[in-house]
């Protein structure tokens, strides 16, 4: 199944001619014949690539297109890290500002309640205005907001900066799979997305590394000045070096220049032509979510699971001082530390995507081009064991009596099973729904978030209450039972999707091919 999630399926509308965008063509258009409002024949030609278009992203050198890559991973990293990073100074903000360590932690929720919000105005303009302009405008505003966080004389103008930059800077995490969708070809997107899909999770990991010998150094302010520093640079990489690489918004640019040079106003694309009327927009794009969510039991299922695995991410922030600094007595600086398995599990698990790509597409050939969706769900039936795995070890090395090693090896299985887990959901939610799949992507992402940014607030209390051994092991069995999700759609799915008012339609003949044994 070679479906782009990211193209203008939620702004046009269905009689649209998606090709448009998906095929090269040797005149570089493709002659439309429709009927006008007034009922006269119109014959329009829409603007397409051509064979070979230099313009064509697709088409673009491989070191641009790994140029590009690497900024837009660079600035989900950098995203994550500024969500993690000022979790070693929170105590010492709590003090200047005499406030209590939960208002403190607003900082960090606020910030990532705007990963769930930001997308739901992005996205959306993403596909009216192109990946570039919402890349440079975003970006640059919660660069500016850095610095009135690391100049705040109160915790409300912390707090309020905090939150308009996440809002702001949301941006790259919803738009980063898109852009590689733009550049990279189905059979070439392995690798890149597996670079991609480890920068939102090696951020938080290395924030509180490095945040905790900044915040003791030079205080916790200057872990919002880093924030600034490290932003400001992507951003100014990002601005001088990327160019548009969203196909609609380049053919669009397109057709307007050449109706400009030929003064043959036929020249269009089917996203000037043939829109769906606003309101009806602006109905996918803010209702569309919420009822694939609650009306949808795999996106509801996947949300919360994905929700749960984001939530352990954040609550990591909180549990590793108070285990480490509370209960070893140890400084902020060693306690970032213990982060580095879990760093390292992330890189360990990215190594490992191409395989896993590898392995779906010998099950493509082997259905013969059409595989079912569930086969999606395979790598994330092995890797979710992990999760549970890493959390029983850190659980019961977290005496404070006990070597720091075990409780600091736990985080290298946890690390390791997020990628796989990650970016099979989101596969199997792109296969199963296809021209709906933003608008799922997009379900998820909101509820994951809002989980996330909630942990933060009650973790402390969880651990202080129910012990360092049980709450992590109360986790633990949490993301066991999670395990149980991806074995039910493997096995009933096919069923389900069934009873789906929004899932794609999928052809039952599809069936492996007995002449052919991919050893699987």
């Amino acid at each position: 199944m070679n479906h782009d999630p990211d193209l203008a399926y939620r702004t046009l509308s269905r009689d649209a001619n998606i090709a448009e965008y998906t095929q090269e063509t040797a005149t570089g258009q493709i002659i439309k014949h429709t009927v006008s409002r007034t009922g006269e024949n119109v014959k329009y030609k829409l603007v397409t690539f051509k064979i070979d278009d230099p313009e064509n992203p697709k088409n673009w050198s491989k070191a641009y297109k790994w140029w590009v890559t690497m900024v837009i991973a660079i600035m989900c990293f950098i995203v994550a890290l500024c969500s993690s990073i000022i979790t070693p100074g929170i105590d010492d903000m709590a003090r200047e500002f005499g406030v209590s360590e939960e208002v403190a932690l607003l900082s960090i929720t606020l910030f990532v309640v705007g990963f769930g919000l930001g997308p739901m105005a992005f996205a959306p303009m993403s596909e009216v205005l192109g990946r570039r302009i919402v890349y440079v405008s975003t970006l640059g505003v919660s660069v500016i907001f850095h610095i009135p966080c690391a100049l705040s004389k109160n915790i409300q103008t912390l707090l309020v900066c905090r939150a308009i930059s996440g809002i702001a800077i949301s941006a790259p995490m919803t738009l980063v799979g898109g852009s590689l969708a733009d550049l990279w070809k189905n059979e070439e997107r392995g690798v890149p997305m597996a670079v991609f899909s480890a920068a939102p999770f090696m951020g938080p990991a290395i924030g509180p590394l490095i945040g905790g010998y900044l915040a003791n150094s030079n205080g916790w302010r200057w872990l919002y000045w880093l924030q600034l520093i490290v932003s400001g640079a992507i951003y100014a990489i990002l601005t001088f070096t990327v160019k548009e690489t969203y196909a609609p918004k380049i053919l669009t640019d397109r057709a307007k220049r050449l109706r400009k040079e030929t003064g043959d106003m036929s020249y269009v694309t089917e996203e000037e032509i043939d829109r769906r009327p606003f309101s009806e927009t602006v109905k996918i794009f803010c209702v569309r979510p919420f009822q694939l969510l609650f009306g949808e039991l795999i996106v509801l299922l996947l949300s919360l699971y994905m929700s749960v695995l984001y939530g352990l991410l954040y609550m990591f922030f909180v549990a590793y001082p108070v285990v480490y600094e509370e209960g070893k007595h140890w400084d902020r600086g060693p306690t970032g530390l213990m982060f580095i398995p879990l760093a390292v599990g992330v890189c360990s698990s990215a190594c490992f995507s191409p395989l896993v790509n590898a392995h779906y597409l010998k099950l493509h050939k082997k259905y013969n081009g059409n595989p079912p969706p569930e086969m999606r769900l395979i790598p994330m039936m092995f890797s979710c064991f992990f999760i549970p795995i890493g959390l029983f070890i850190f659980a019961w090395c977290s005496y404070p009596n006990v070597h720091w090693a075990g409780s600091m090896m736990g985080g290298f299985p946890v690390g390791f099973g997020f990628i796989f887990l990650y970016n099979a959901c989101n596969n199997y939610l792109v296969d199963t729904y296809q021209s709906q799949a933003a608008s799922a992507l997009a379900a998820k992402t909101f509820l994951r978030s809002m989980w996330g940014a909630a942990t933060v607030l009650f973790t402390t209390q969880m651990y202080h209450k129910m012990g360092y051994q049980w709450a992590s092991s109360f986790l633990a069995f949490l993301s066991l039972l999670c395990c149980a999700i991806p074995f039910c759609f493997y096995f009933f799915g096919a069923r389900i999707r069934k009873h789906s008012k929004f899932a794609a339609v999928y052809d039952e003949n599809a069936v492996p091919d007995p002449e052919k044994n991919y050893g699987h």
